[in-house]
């Protein structure tokens, strides 16, 4: 098992959640709700600060598959926003299959006697929290890091940031 700090990213339509683990990597936390940028870079930048000031080895990306395997536009958005975050030069940024996150993380939140109303604001860190522990926990038991690296373009190959279809 690998030591040292990952953030786990859960990407959502409107707000992403992060959430991060222990130096030891043995227990995932929420750490925050950030909104979406769809014209900008804002919420890239607010990871990647974010990575910085947790001294984060890695970023572990939700990605969403269908229950029956197939790909959905939440697959694409969620692949192309771990794209985003390869390219911006901060750590190395991994997908990490994401079934079900979301529902878990709603059940669980439901068993603390929270109402759905109450959870708007902190599910999407309640998801980002299962989808870094699944890898840890994956991790743990194979032996070997989860889900699959991002690639980075060679330096000098990296396309400007900013607006436009990616998000």
């Amino acid at each position: 098992m690998r030591s040292g700090v990952r953030l786990g990213v859960d990407v959502g339509r409107a707000r992403i959640g992060v959430a991060r683990c222990d130096p030891h990597a043995m227990l995932a936390t929420p750490l925050e709700t950030v909104p979406r940028d769809a014209r900008g870079r804002a919420d890239v930048d607010r990871i990647l600060r974010l990575a910085d000031e947790a001294q984060a080895m890695e970023l572990v990306v939700g990605l969403p598959i269908g229950l029956s395997g197939h790909r959905t536009p939440s697959t694409d958005d969620a692949e192309a926003f771990a794209g985003r975050l390869a390219r911006a030069g901060g750590p190395p940024v991994r997908l990490v299959d994401e079934r079900l996150s979301t529902t878990q993380a709603q059940g669980q939140l439901r068993a603390a006697g929270k109402k759905t109303k109450e959870t708007r604001g902190v599910i999407d860190q309640a998801a980002a929290v299962v989808i870094l522990q699944h890898a840890l926990d994956s991790e743990r038991s194979r032996g070997e890091a989860p889900g699959t690296l991002v690639e980075r373009p060679p330096a000098g190959e990296r396309p400007a940031e900013g607006g436009g279809g990616e998000a």
